[in-house]
């Protein structure tokens, strides 16, 4: 477990320092009807069937749009946005759809009559026209336009992901190790820090952790013990990797956030949940033969339900985690897979 030290002003530390903060026509005669029928009926067959597979499509991208929020299989989209960063993150991504859509349509129609009107059988004697000063003018001047449309609301974007907030409610750094997480909030001066080590939750563990509904605390995603924050509360946090360890990354979808931690080098972003819940995430950067099993869980709950639990995790972390489930999971709730969120 990695403890807190010296306070420091640092972007880079050295790999021995310890880390913290900063930093078809047929004839009409009898057997020509009986073939008739014939052929309509498989028609008919045919083209049942492909509105039958229209409208399961229809069905299928209706109800992935229906459970965004969380990930099921063949799913379209991202995930629910619990954090104003992920609120503009989808935002932009739709914004970019309508320059990427367009574009897209327009090469492959360029393909197409290309591949058709120019073929050898249709165009024997080629063209030997070098230039056209109009069109290329069009084409350098409409992608430095689209280009110009991305870059002023991607800039925007990146400005409130990469500006830290001046007075944060909350600071905490999150440490990885193959393959595990540690969670260290910073204490008020002259108290101990709140530190613990997070693991993915082993299904013969799930019994005694009081973990077994596998809808609240899915396979591979749940974890022993989840990161706690409040709900509205400005949270920074700092993102590095175990000294002699390798690089890994912090991602959270729901959140907007995808930080490397990187061993010697104190990386740092932020995030305000907006809404109570339960959410996942994992390690996304390859970090060896278990970076499948390096899961990340935060617990968003009330801050008077975040401070009974700090208050009791100093002395017992178990014991405030299994209270905090009994108030939060005790209510009835529709629970997510990626948000579990209380609805």
């Amino acid at each position: 477990m990695v403890k807190l030290a010296d306070i420091r002003v640092l972007t880079h530390i050295a790999a021995e320092d310890k880390l913290w903060f900063e930093v078809s026509n047929i004839s009409m005669d009898s057997a020509s009807v009986i073939d008739q029928d014939q052929t309509r009926e498989g028609e008919g067959t045919v083209t049942n069937r492909i509105y039958a597979a229209l409208a399961g499509m229809t069905c299928l991208l209706t109800a992935v749009g229906a459970h965004a929020d969380q990930p099921v299989h063949w799913q379209m989209g991202m995930q629910e946005a619990a954090t104003p960063i992920m609120h503009e993150i989808r935002w932009f991504e739709q914004y970019t759809l309508w320059f990427i859509v367009p574009v897209t349509l327009f090469v492959l129609a360029l393909l197409i009559i290309v591949a058709l009107k120019f073929r050898a059988a249709k165009n024997p004697v080629p063209s030997k026209t070098s230039h056209n000063t109009a069109i290329e003018v069009v084409w350098t001047l409409a992608p430095v336009l689209i280009l110009l449309f991305l870059a002023f609301p991607s800039f925007n974007l990146l400005n409130a992901q990469l500006t830290q907030p001046e007075n944060p409610d909350l600071t905490l750094k999150a440490t990885a190790t193959q393959w595990l997480w540690n969670y260290e909030y910073k204490a008020a001066e002259g108290a101990e820090p709140l530190a613990f080590d997070s693991y993915l939750l082993k299904e013969q563990d799930r019994a005694a952790a009081g973990k077994e509904d596998k809808a609240r605390y899915p396979r591979l995603l749940a974890v022993d013990n989840e990161m706690v924050v409040p709900v509205g509360k400005t949270v920074r946090l700092l993102v590095t990797a175990a000294p002699t360890d390798v690089i890994h990354a912090f991602a959270m979808p729901a959140f907007g956030v995808k930080i490397d931690a990187v061993p010697g080098r104190l990386n740092e972003t932020w995030f305000k949940p907006e809404k109570e819940g339960l959410y996942y995430g994992q390690c996304s950067e390859l970090c060896g033969k278990d970076h499948a099993f390096m899961p990340i869980a935060i617990r968003v709950v009330s801050e008077q339900q975040y401070n009974a639990w700090h208050a009791a995790a100093a002395s017992d972390l178990n014991g405030a985690n299994r209270a905090l489930m009994a108030s939060v999971d005790g209510a009835p709730r529709t629970v997510d897979v990626a948000a579990n969120e209380t609805n």
